[in-house]
């Protein structure tokens, strides 16, 4: 398991000040090209706004890649505060975007770096964060007498059930943090009296959602 969390998905966060919209756009991002393929997405987006300032950074912990950038705005109060606080959030693997609206009042340097702080911690401190984990995928086939109890054995150890084939028995495709993965093929034994056990079939890298993860 990875020692840093990472965005699950793309958020969008937006305030105004004195009449300037910032709109905060942050997203996962697991490399440089993802980040920077991102910043062309927004950029195209919103190709009509003042400034579109980008921050990243890509891995976590002690290795790092970071990067950001002022587009336009006086050197210093943009891209720095934005990445200041993308550090500052425990977040890893993440590209973070700021749209402004330029709204007729000037900020001054101070209200810039203010604004551009808000506008990131808007979307730092709201978004579902996850780690990195390596997950084993597994076919398992359930008689229907045990369906609903083998969903709460793959609740109890962390897994979720990504496919349903139903026939003579359901054949469940079911996906799980590698470190559960023995402890629940045990339990699925016990439950049917060792008739079922899972056939794993493949270890890939997910993110998985903090408040779901087995503790």
């Amino acid at each position: 398991m990875s020692n840093y969390l990472v965005p699950i998905q793309k958020i969008r966060r937006e305030h105004k000040i004195l009449n300037s919209r910032f709109i905060a756009t942050l997203a996962p991002a697991f490399s440089v090209e993802e980040a920077r393929a991102f910043i062309a997405e927004i950029k195209k987006e919103f190709a009509d706004a003042s400034h579109n300032v980008p921050a990243y950074i890509i891995g976590g912990g002690n290795t790092t890649v970071e990067y950001c950038s002022d587009d336009g705005e006086p050197n210093g109060t943009a891209g720095k505060p934005a990445l200041t606080v993308l550090r500052g959030s425990g977040l890893g693997d993440a590209v973070l975007v700021i749209t402004r609206y330029f709204g007729g009042t000037l900020l001054g340097a101070g209200g810039l770096v203010k604004a551009y702080t808000e506008s990131a911690q808007l979307a730092a401190q709201t978004v579902e964060r996850g780690r990195r984990v390596s997950v084993r995928v597994a076919l398992a086939a359930i008689p229907y007498p045990l369906l609903e109890r083998t969903r709460i054995l793959t609740s109890k150890h962390g897994g979720k059930i990504v496919g349903e084939d139903y026939a003579e028995v359901v054949t469940l495709t079911l996906q799980f943090p590698i470190q559960y993965c023995d402890a629940f093929q045990a339990d699925l034994r016990e439950l049917s009296a060792g008739k079922v056990q899972a056939q794993w079939t493949e270890t890939k890298e997910e993110v998985i959602a903090e408040k779901y993860q087995v503790k």
